[in-house]
């Protein structure tokens, strides 16, 4: 059983590359140099790339050994960006789930993570979205996500907290009506004892 994921289209690098040439003249930032005279086409290029996921065949199995354990991936890389200020946050997510009749080819847990980070976004959205997607792909018995991630826009502005991280979590199914069960994943993710 496999699902095509695919990148959202609509990305126009030759007008972000206008955009991004005005951004930096309305910022007064010159661009007649050697060195920022193709800056506007590498900030295009990099916000293209930092907004398009990579597609993605979910490929599940069936669960045909009856496994009825968590499977956890964990410090999967979280790399999106603050949909309020457009500044990137970086962190950490855990992910868990507890099979039902398949199982999930444990790449793919990364891959649902990289799907919805990259977009803005906030971090709430981002660790319900990919607990929510797992949950309506798998039917497993439980979904856990956790990220903890540092927001530039916390740490290089305003508040200047740096060194400061903020942590989500979504639990689902007996994850979060199961007190040990939760507690379990919760002890994996090193949030609890």
């Amino acid at each position: 059983m496999g699902e095509t994921v695919l990148a959202r289209g609509g990305i126009d690098t030759v007008a972000a590359e206008v955009a991004a040439e005005a951004f930096l003249a309305a910022l007064g930032v010159p661009l007649d140099s050697d060195h920022l005279r193709e800056t506007p086409g590498r900030m295009a290029r990099a916000w293209a790339e930092m907004l398009t996921p990579r597609p993605f065949e979910l490929t599940t199995f069936p669960n045909d050994e009856g496994y009825d354990e968590l499977v956890v991936a964990r410090n999967i890389p979280v790399r999106s960006l603050c949909e309020h200020h457009l500044l990137p946050f970086t962190g950490r997510a855990w992910v868990a789930y507890l099979p039902g009749d398949r199982i999930l080819g444990l790449s793919k847990l990364a891959r649902v993570v990289e799907l919805f980070a990259c977009r803005p976004q906030t971090q709430e959205r981002l660790t319900k979205q990919v607990a929510d997607w797992l949950q309506d792909r798998l039917q497993p018995r439980a979904v856990g996500v956790v990220i903890a991630a540092e927001h530039s826009c916390m740490t290089l502005r305003g508040v200047n907290a740096v060194g400061s991280s903020t942590v989500t979590s979504t639990l689902l199914g007996t994850l979060r009506d199961d007190a040990r069960s939760r507690a379990e994943f919760l002890a994996v993710t090193g949030i609890a004892p």
